[in-house]
């Protein structure tokens, strides 16, 4: 009977899948992991860890499984939280849940798993797995999961051939409305229990009071650039040359109000600037923190909010053994957040390093973020925006 260690967070996906693992015979082990222990910046009525970790159990008496909690805190500090903090005070908009799944869930937790003696370890992600065998190499692939409304796929664009091996997405096949109904045929507490938000096993947080647990607040001007500046116009064909971010200079605008630190603010950020006085929204168009000015424009349509093309790391590809030639280029669907409609673009490689060029303009990009790949229905790669 093979083993599997089920991630129950407390919620109805992780729960169902603990259900339907047992149901076909595997032998269960459901554990809590408790990543976080300082609730000053938690909003504790979205996700308390405490009331999760309590209905986890709940459900784990329920079917009857073995259940513990596991504290990975020491982990997740130092991999995820001092990582959003070096990247936030960088100017940088880092996605700490592709890392958590990369760093946490599927390193620290599956090597626990591993310890329980588990031959593969299951999450609620809504995302598939597909595993295929030619000239005796197996290769797995993952692909999106069948609710287009709440694919996750993206959330796991960096773990690795290995870590793919061992894993196992029971509910990547369903609708979150068919989720929920077998948890309340079977009783599960969490059938109706809102979805949680934020950080990986962690909750919603006061973004800003988390990041000055570390980051100081520091006043300094908030500059409007007009849409209609000369930095916007790029009129080149070269890749390398589109993809480089705007040039932001205090002289092009003027001073319209103050901020708290230009670290606690992200491109394409609406809420928080607390300006008014304008005929449209204020956007956040750029943050510089070394000389700590956040630069704003007018309207979501302003021109700074938007690139046709940006420069990314090292890729990282999915089947583990992908390269690109220099000059080459190829055609996939790409996303740069969660959640954001596929967006057609070659990835390309030249002497520069790599890039992506979309057919559209996008907007809100912000270097630290992930962008990953498409071909149809199976993600193929991802990395980091510089």
């Amino acid at each position: 009977m093979p083993r599997v260690v089920v991630g129950l967070s407390g919620g109805v996906d992780s729960s169902v899948v603990a259900y339907l693992l047992k149901s076909q015979g595997y032998d269960v082990i459901g554990v809590f992991m408790r990543n976080w222990h300082d609730a000053s910046a938690t909003l504790e009525t979205e996700c308390p860890w405490i009331d999760d970790s309590q209905d986890a159990m709940l459900v784990a008496q329920s079917l009857d499984i073995p259940f513990q909690v596991i504290d990975f805190s020491v982990e997740y500090q130092k991999r995820i939280v001092d990582y959003m903090f070096s990247e936030y005070a960088k100017g940088r908009t880092p996605n700490p849940d592709v890392l958590c799944n990369r760093e946490i869930k599927f390193d620290v937790f599956l090597q626990t798993a591993k310890r329980l003696g588990a031959d593969f370890l299951a999450t609620g992600h809504y995302c598939r797995k597909q595993t295929t065998a030619e000239n005796g190499t197996t290769q797995h692939h993952l692909l999106t999961g069948l609710d287009a409304n709440k694919d996750q796929s993206y959330f796991l664009c960096q773990i690795s051939q290995a870590q793919l091996a061992m894993a196992l997405f029971p509910i990547g096949h369903l609708q979150k409305s068919e989720v929920r109904q077998i948890a309340e045929e079977q009783g599960l507490i969490t059938a109706n229990k809102k979805d949680s938000q934020g950080l990986c096993f962690v909750g919603k947080i006061k973004l800003p009071t988390f990041l000055q647990q570390q980051l100081k607040t520091k006043k300094g001007a908030v500059v409007e650039i007009p849409a209609d500046s000369s930095i916007f116009h790029k009129n080149t064909a070269q890749v390398e040359e589109l993809a480089k971010p705007y040039t932001f200079q205090a002289s092009l605008g003027k001073v319209i109000g103050e901020h708290q630190g230009a670290h606690f603010y992200t491109v394409g950020q609406r809420k928080g600037l607390s300006i008014g006085g304008t005929k449209e929204p204020l956007f956040v168009l750029h943050t510089d923190t070394q000389e700590n000015i956040v630069y704003v424009g007018e309207g979501e349509h302003h021109a700074g909010l938007y690139r046709i093309a940006l420069q990314i790391e090292e890729p990282h590809f999915m089947d583990g053994t992908s390269t690109m030639a220099v000059g080459e280029s190829l055609p996939f669907d790409v996303r740069i957040r969660y959640r954001q409609a596929l967006e057609q673009a070659q990835l390309m490689r030249t002497e520069a390093g790599y890039f992506l060029l979309f057919e559209k303009p996008q907007r809100g990009i912000a270097s630290g973020q992930f962008a990953a790949w498409y071909n149809n229905d199976e993600l193929i790669g991802s990395a980091v925006i510089c």
